[in-house]
């Protein structure tokens, strides 16, 4: 794949993309600067689970899936498409991946390594403050879905209806980390 991203289409993207879309034009063009055009062939892997937490992605184009190790080996959580964002977690905290990206379709991925974001927070540049509240607002609707998911399978009287409602609850939440 050797499809090229001008910068206007990387601004355009941005702007309608969920993570960034409150943000203005001139604030999209203060990071676009640290974001790095990744390009990735059907069976490339992103990240594996375990690998340190050293950026955050968002698909441009393309597809992915998100994966997670278990007792039966590698099981499918979740599949990905064009702006979804994924891996923001290790901006906040660094920990080691939890689940592996696996490329399924050939893909352009920006890539937003988190030193370098650190950095923009580091030198008080809004835009990444605005970028956190954006993850922290994600954060928290996730962990209301979770916690009314989980309330709800208190009530499940079949061993299968509460697997699948762990299965659902863990793909929402891999898809981030």
């Amino acid at each position: 794949m050797t499809a090229k991203v001008t910068r206007e289409r990387l601004i355009t993207f941005l702007l309608e993309t969920p993570m960034f879309e409150k943000l203005e034009p001139s604030e999209i063009s203060e990071i676009i600067h640290i974001v790095e055009v990744k390009h990735h062939q059907a069976g490339d892997i992103v990240f594996s689970e375990g690998d340190v937490g050293d950026a955050w992605y968002v698909l441009y184009r393309g597809a992915i899936d998100v994966l997670k190790h278990g007792a039966t080996g590698e099981k499918k959580i979740t599949g990905l498409g064009p702006q979804a964002c994924f891996g923001e977690i290790s901006i906040l905290d660094g920990s080691p991946r939890s689940a592996t990206i696996r490329v399924t379709e050939d893909s352009i991925v920006f890539r937003v390594p988190r030193q370098v974001f650190a950095g923009l927070i580091d030198d008080g540049h809004l835009v990444a403050y605005k970028l956190l509240h954006e993850m922290a607002i994600l954060l928290a609707q996730r962990q209301r879905a979770t916690t009314l998911r989980l309330s709800e399978l208190l009530n499940a009287t079949e061993i299968a209806e509460v697997h699948e409602g762990i299965m659902t609850i863990v793909g929402e939440s891999s898809v981030r980390e």
